[in-house]
């Protein structure tokens, strides 16, 4: 929800203020940057926090792990963030966009701190440690909001809201290096003593193997945006990534559900795969994601003049045919993360690689014939690809019964219908702010009245959750 609120208004307003030709530069500055932020990792980060859930009991060794891991992971990140450097005039001719080569320098900053900021948040996520990650996370967030909004208003324009960026990652770099420090000293103070029997060559094999899935999932979340940039223009591609972008926002709860449940799989000394947590975790998302798509798919046309303005007229399109794709993103890191934690990331190289090739095949045909709905097209396609091959890993490695998920996926398609007879008796078109509010409303008790009607959802569930929400923010 944090990183949906800034991280979502910050897009909105960059959407806006530079318009689809600045906005295509920014989108092709993180696009190229995103291709490369996860293989600059290694791979170390989810092979440090595989072995770290595995020995969350014994501090000592935890800290001996991510001794080893910044090691790893400070190597990797120096070589990627001076390839880019080097490449940056190449890499801004071949886009036909001089601006993209300073654009480029500056995400090679950002890139280096915020994967480090991503190893802490995992790593309090490995160690069952969530609410420190959830601080970090706050406070990262809305340093790098204030300075790219900062830096946009006065006049920096890409680079600023770059430049926003790198120092928002690096302030949360610098206060999740003190938040694990604190962390260990308090309950050991064994940080330079620590010994464990794992090695550095051993996380670094394992890391090698989520490199390669890194690195192709990596392209596959970029590869549209950077082929539509080649095939036509950066306009074009601003027009496809910024209803990429709203999309991303709603795969937040998925997200969190995976850091979750994702290292209560990991065997370790006495400890079993907790399969019911992921199992209702499934449940959840699935719910949730249902009750995002009837607005996605029928009211499009206003979402998109609400959010992204009345330049974006072609986003409309993409955003409708990302529908099916915000169903199954809600299952991928829930499915891949699992994996990771589970010590079989190595069976998951061909599934990336095949979604990869899917994308970019499907891509490189119709986008020259369909302009840049093909790009959604591709990644439905290829991530239902994703998702039903990790799937299957799943059910050889752990017991996870399909009938309840099923039963689920009914009641909530269900509920989604009746949620979009609703917004469609409201109108598709442009729509006043009051028809907005009162179609929202009723959409929404639609949807939870299906939900309690068909036995998904029960009351004595309301309100458990509602104590939790009022304990959780009392807090």
């Amino acid at each position: 929800m944090v990183s949906a609120l800034f991280t979502g208004g910050l897009t909105l307003f960059l959407v806006r203020y530079l318009g689809p030709d600045d906005y295509g530069v920014y989108a092709l500055a993180l696009s190229v940057a995103g291709v490369l932020a996860l293989p600059a990792d290694f791979g170390v980060t989810r092979s440090a926090a595989r072995f770290i859930a595995e020995r969350r009991g014994n501090l000592a060794e935890v800290t001996a792990v991510l001794r080893h891991g910044i090691r790893l992971k400070s190597i990797g990140a120096a070589v990627v963030a001076v390839a880019l450097i080097l490449l940056s005039g190449p890499i801004a001719d071949a886009f036909g966009a001089p601006s993209l080569k300073t654009a480029l320098w500056i995400v090679a900053l950002a890139m280096i701190v915020q994967g480090f900021m991503y190893f802490f948040t995992t790593t309090f996520e490995a160690i069952g440690r969530n609410s420190v990650g959830f601080r970090l996370t706050f406070v990262e967030s809305a340093v790098e909001f204030c300075a790219a909004l900062g830096l946009v208003l006065a006049g920096a324009g890409v680079n600023g809201a770059l430049g926003g960026r790198a120092i928002g990652y690096g302030f949360g770099t610098a206060l999740g290096a003190i938040l694990l420090l604190r962390i260990i000293d308090r309950r050991d103070g064994i940080l330079a003593t620590s010994r464990t029997a794992l090695t550095a060559r051993r996380i670094a094999r394992y890391a090698g193997t989520i490199l390669v899935i890194d690195t192709a999932f990596a392209v596959f979340g970029y590869i549209d945006v950077l082929l539509i940039g080649a095939f036509l223009d950066p306009a074009a591609a601003g027009s496809f990534s910024a209803p990429l972008q709203i999309i991303t926002l709603t795969g937040f709860v998925a997200l969190a559900l995976a850091g979750a449940v994702g290292p209560r799989l990991a065997r370790g000394e006495g400890q079993v795969p907790d399969t019911s947590s992921f199992s209702l975790a499934i449940r959840l998302v699935l719910g949730f994601q249902l009750m995002l798509i009837p607005p996605l798919v029928v009211w499009t046309t206003p979402i998109v003049d609400l959010l992204l303005g009345p330049d974006y007229g072609a986003s409309v399109d993409v955003l409708r045919a990302l529908a099916p794709y915000v169903l199954l993103a809600s299952l991928g890191p829930l499915f891949s993360l699992s994996v990771n934690y589970l010590g079989e990331a190595r069976s998951r190289i061909p599934i990336a690689i095949g979604a990869v090739a899917i994308n970019a095949l499907i891509d490189v045909i119709l986008i020259p014939r369909i302009g840049i709905v093909a790009g959604a097209i591709g990644t439905d396609v290829a991530f239902l690809f994703f998702v039903v091959g990790h799937g299957v890993i799943l059910r050889r490695l752990i017991d996870l019964p399909l009938a309840p998920l099923g039963q689920t996926l009914a009641r909530a398609s269900l509920a989604a219908l009746a949620m979009s007879a609703v917004l469609f008796a409201f109108g598709t078109g442009k729509l006043g702010a009051a028809e907005l509010i009162l179609g929202a409303i009723l959409a929404l008790i639609t949807y939870f009245g299906v939900l309690m009607a068909t036995g998904e959802l029960t009351p004595s569930q309301l309100r458990s959750a509602r104590g939790y929400a009022s304990s959780m923010f009392a807090r």
